[in-house]
């Protein structure tokens, strides 16, 4: 009979992993614990509360009797624990096994993962679509195989690590415009007219800050000196725009933006997986020479059900995407009755501003000891002064649930000094 296999405890792989004896002799362990000491010096080390339920809502803390409140999930839809989405990953399980122990030009490709890139596809309204394990794979295959040195790709400063890192591994010309700066893409934009091919490139919505990109403004300008346009939806896509598409639908761009990144493991089911979505010889070209796709095992099934039956939902009805707008406006149009000051423009992400490292972090541990689970950011992760508690709506949040979040950061705020 099968047994599940032991993860820790006496003479299991726990006490292998912390002791001395497991570090061979050549790893350099005095110049890693000097690195280490130094990022808890920074107060930029990152612990990991360990969750003994399910995503959510209402979760419970292993170690904890009593149930919180979670309000810092990418789980904007509420799906990841949805019945619906469990049951269709389960059947998928059964129905298509584990995993395909190869990647997909070999023997990874079943018939779900060519329906759920189908559907993709027809869900941006786009020609076709490409699956990654991840969408920081997706970012990271896309730059290099699309660029050459004679081309040029547009960044905004403040773009996603994942973009970043894509950028870095081409061999186009690179040029970053601040944040948001309509007059500073313009100039870049000219002074890269003497490449073959433009490429801007942009996250949807920021997930630090929660504004939106001018995707119109950028659309025009992209018109104006012939540039492609590419956005990452990570943070839109399923939620934003009338039907959830995303920034591109919200902002009457679709049939303007190129290309499309995003992933299925925030509002669309929140397992795992990121794609890339747009013209159909665009995708035929990453199926052939994008690495992070041709490198890495297929989505495993389960998780390939989950996304799909994700997006059978979201196509079925707009009920749960529109959802959200009344209870991002309800966190945020009470938080500022308080006294706080919000970041972003209308979006579930909730940036709440303290400017101080030291009391983002004070505050969000207070928070949890009243049942509200958020978490404070700072540098590096923010600049220095722009420490905020980054607060994320899903539509399964009650009324009650925001208000409640409410009262806990207004009581909280006055005892640190962060309201009068």
């Amino acid at each position: 009979q099968w047994a599940a296999p032991r993860l820790g405890g006496a003479g299991g792989w726990g006490r292998a992993r912390h002791s001395s004896q497991a570090w061979p002799c050549h790893c350099p362990r005095p110049s890693l614990s000097g690195e280490l000491e130094g990022i808890r010096g920074a107060g930029t080390w990152k612990s990991e509360r360990v969750i003994a339920s399910r995503q959510g809502p209402h979760l419970r803390l292993a170690g904890e009797h009593g149930g919180i409140l979670n309000f810092c999930a990418n789980n904007y839809l509420g799906l990841s624990s949805h019945p619906e989405v469990i049951r269709a990953g389960v059947w998928t399980l059964e129905q298509f096994g584990a995993g395909l122990s190869s990647v997909r030009f070999i023997c990874g490709t079943q018939s779900i993962h060519k329906d759920l890139e189908e559907k993709i596809s027809r869900f941006h309204q786009r020609e076709d679509a490409i699956l990654y394990a991840s969408c920081f794979d997706a970012n990271a295959g896309i730059f290099e195989a699309l660029l050459t040195p004679e081309d040029a790709v547009l960044s905004d400063e403040l773009n996603h690590a994942s973009i970043i890192d894509g950028i870095r591994l081409c061999k186009a010309n690179k040029y970053r415009y601040r944040h948001m700066d309509m007059q500073d893409l313009e100039a870049k934009l000219q002074d890269a007219q003497k490449h073959r091919l433009r490429l801007v490139a942009t996250d949807g919505a920021f997930s630090m800050d929660g504004d939106i990109a001018p995707l119109k403004e950028i659309c025009r300008l992209a018109e104006k000196y012939e540039a492609l346009v590419f956005i990452d939806e990570c943070h839109a896509t399923g939620f934003l725009g009338p039907n959830g598409r995303g920034t591109d639908e919200l902002l009457g761009v679709m049939d303007k933006v190129t290309i499309v990144n995003s992933t299925l493991g925030k509002a669309l089911g929140g397992a795992a997986g990121g794609y890339t979505t747009g013209p159909k010889p665009l995708i035929d070209l990453l199926r052939q020479r994008s690495r992070p796709y041709l490198f890495s095992n297929s989505l495993p099934p389960a998780v390939v059900g989950c996304a799909s039956k994700a997006l059978d939902l979201l196509m079925e009805s707009n009920a749960i995407a529109q959802s959200m707008a009344a209870k991002t406006q309800r966190f945020r149009s009470k938080m500022t009755a308080a006294g706080f000051t919000i970041s972003g423009q209308d979006h579930p992400i909730c940036p709440v501003m303290l400017g101080d490292a030291r009391l983002a972090a004070v505050m969000a541990d207070d928070m949890l000891s009243r049942g509200i689970y958020v978490i404070g950011f700072s540098y590096p992760v923010v600049p220095k002064g722009k420490a905020r508690i980054r607060v994320q709506i899903s539509a399964v949040h009650s009324d009650e649930d925001i208000d409640r979040c409410v009262e806990a950061f207004t009581e909280v705020g006055r005892k640190h000094g962060a309201l009068p």
